[in-house]
């Protein structure tokens, strides 16, 4: 299966009593670049997140967004320190009778003093809260995938029909180039006869001129190299996978072999070919700089 890099997926669930809410989205990117935003009383899950994705996703640049949130906060317990307390009233009262003042000491009074109170706060249970975001990450996953899927689908059809293409330009350059040596004997052939007025022409110079010409100007070695890319190309999408990084290189392969033709080329009609070669290998360049 061919997956484009670029996705979206989300998912929100409701688990015992937390609302859990996960988002994912991707573009392009050599490797595999992922960035959690998650609430900081949560970042012991960051890296677990980013190690469930990586089982899934091979590259692309993916920002993951979580929200974790409870109707009623975070429990916390506050009960009196009665010890803390006493002896906060008994120096306030000791401060009155030794300075002649009277001070009215009351609940709300000794409440300033921080200590008087103990807070306890709820320690969540990591491993409980990791299991109910890891489900809703699962599911964000596989609406992500399945788009990621969808869009891979598309490419890679695309991509078959370019390299179609680019197959039926190669079979027109080597139809085109076939005759052209025998074409450009006979010519020659002709010049000479004309510049020389005579036909009595050294047959053996002008096959050799031929040979010469035919050398300088084949272009077979690089249309049998280029068929053995289109079909490796063919077997790698059908394939699937990760599969990105290896069309890129061959598509500088057929790159390398479209170039070394149009250098050779001495024939407009080739030349064209060539234009048109380049042209859509281009595309198929661009299109595949999508696929994971």
């Amino acid at each position: 299966m061919v997956m484009s890099m670029t996705g979206y997926g989300r998912s929100i669930m409701h688990i015992d009593d937390a609302d859990i809410t996960v988002e994912i989205r991707s573009v392009n990117n050599r490797f595999a670049d992922i960035s959690v935003r998650i609430p900081r009383s949560l970042t012991y899950c960051e890296d677990k997140i980013k190690n469930e994705l990586l089982k899934q996703v091979n590259r692309g640049k993916i920002d993951v967004f979580v929200s974790y949130q409870k109707p009623y906060g975070e429990q916390i317990d506050i009960q009196p320190n009665i010890s803390a307390a006493r002896g906060y009233y008994q120096a306030l009262k000791t401060i009155d009778e030794q300075l002649g003042t009277r001070t009215e000491v009351n609940a709300g009074m000794l409440s300033r003093f921080s200590d008087v109170f103990v807070v306890t706060r709820e320690v969540p249970d990591e491993e409980k809260v990791w299991s109910e975001i890891r489900q809703v990450l699962l599911a964000a996953a596989e609406n992500f995938n399945e788009m990621r899927s969808a869009e891979g689908k598309r490419m890679a059809d695309d991509v078959l029909g370019k390299i179609s293409n680019v197959e039926a330009l190669v079979e027109n350059i080597e139809r085109t180039s076939e005759p052209r040596v025998e074409a450009y004997r006979a010519k020659l052939f002709e010049k000479l006869s004309t510049i020389l007025e005579s036909t009595d022409i050294d047959e053996k110079r002008i096959l050799e001129e031929a040979a010469i010409y035919a050398d300088r100007t084949a272009v077979d070695e690089e249309t049998v190299r280029l068929r053995s890319h289109i079909k490796q190309f063919r077997e790698i999408v059908s394939a699937g996978g990760p599969i990105g990084r290896k069309l890129d290189f061959l598509v500088q392969e057929i790159n390398r072999e479209i170039n070394t033709i149009g250098s050779k080329a001495s024939d407009l009609e080739i030349t064209g070919y060539v234009v048109d070669l380049k042209s859509e290998v281009e595309k198929i360049r661009e299109q595949i700089q999508n696929i994971e």
